[in-house]
């Protein structure tokens, strides 16, 4: 008998794109040389794209979304992983071009797979997620250009999402102060108990200003892009740096070379998908050192295979707060 296991698949056709909840088998998977029992998945702003056809990131069909996932090894073709190891795996084109995290298992190729630190569980480390290991990427960015609590606040946009959640947790408990941009004032609260110092409304930097602004922060973690990223960078003080990771309002830029010439700000792209091995274990190191886990724990809400889609459109609406965590098996 055929060993069958669910997941989420996304078909399309002429009238659109569908999902629903199928049963699969290991023949039915992609290729890899590792199976992995999935655990745990989590839902980020990709997914709720993928999920809804929104933007063209599912580039064949069927696909299975989720653009990341813990859970430990059912089988390896590679000596550098045993049946028990406990991994994660995010980016690498998951969720785009290979079957991702909704799903009770899965095949992938063994360079892509990272073994978690032995102090971050499977929950903890989907907890974390893309999102959080975003944050993490972009707190080294700011640190490698020298960026230190002494030089003054950090900003923080998109500040109540998956990303900004984790950045100001980060951020504060390396001693940085923290300015939390957000759309959402009525989480003041939840904010300040993550460890932002101060919250400005969104609107003030989302719309078109001066080339050239107040100097306001001595760096910024931005998730938005566009007309804020632009703001942000606006205000930077000299010799500040911006890490640059999503654009939740746009992918545009509409900013001028001034910030660059005149005060000797940087800019720091952040990518997760394709980061290298280095990076990702340096990232990771990191995360279970210097992350607080019960504030973690304060920005997760918990979700299932079967309810995932649910949050799909919310999320792409700037309705979810902090971090979904898909429980899997």
């Amino acid at each position: 008998m055929t060993d069958l296991f669910r997941a989420l698949k996304i078909e399309k056709n002429e009238e659109g794109q569908n999902l629903n909840i199928v049963e699969i088998s290991e023949d039915d998977l992609m290729e890899g040389n590792v199976i992995v029992d999935v655990t745990h998945s989590t839902l980020n702003y990709k997914d709720g794209l993928a999920m809804t056809g929104s933007s063209p990131i599912v580039r064949s069909f069927p696909m299975i979304p989720g653009i990341d996932f813990s859970g430990v090894v059912r089988s390896s073709e590679d000596s550098k992983f045993s049946e028990g190891d406990r991994v994660v795996l995010n980016g690498y084109g998951l969720s785009e071009s290979h079957y991702g995290g909704y799903s009770e298992r899965a095949r992938v190729n063994s360079k892509y797979l990272l073994k978690l630190p032995e102090n971050i569980s499977n929950h903890q480390a989907m907890q974390i997620g893309t999102a959080g290991y975003t944050a993490m990427l972009c707190v080294l960015g700011l640190e490698d250009f020298g960026i230190k609590p002494e030089n003054g606040e950090i900003l923080v946009t998109g500040a109540s999402g998956g990303v900004g959640s984790v950045a100001i947790s980060l951020l504060s408990s390396l001693g940085y102060s923290v300015i939390a941009s957000t759309g959402r004032l009525s989480e003041a609260e939840y904010l300040e108990s993550l460890g932002a110092s101060s919250i400005i409304d969104r609107n003030e930097l989302s719309e078109p200003s001066k080339p050239l602004g107040k100097e306001r922060w001595s760096g910024a973690i931005d998730s938005v892009g566009s007309q804020t990223l632009s703001n942000v960078l606006a205000q930077t003080k000299y010799g500040g740096a911006v890490s640059a990771c999503g654009l939740a309002q746009g992918m545009d830029l509409p900013s001028t070379v001034l910030p660059f010439i005149l005060r000797g700000v940087s800019l720091v792209g952040i990518d997760s998908v394709m980061a290298p091995m280095s990076k990702r274990e340096r990232a990771w190191d990191r995360l279970s050192k210097d992350l607080d886990m019960e504030k973690l724990a304060q920005m997760v809400v918990e979700t299932n295979l079967d309810e995932v889609q649910n949050f799909a459109q919310l999320i792409l609406d700037g309705q979810v707060r902090g971090r979904v965590v898909v429980n899997i098996s």
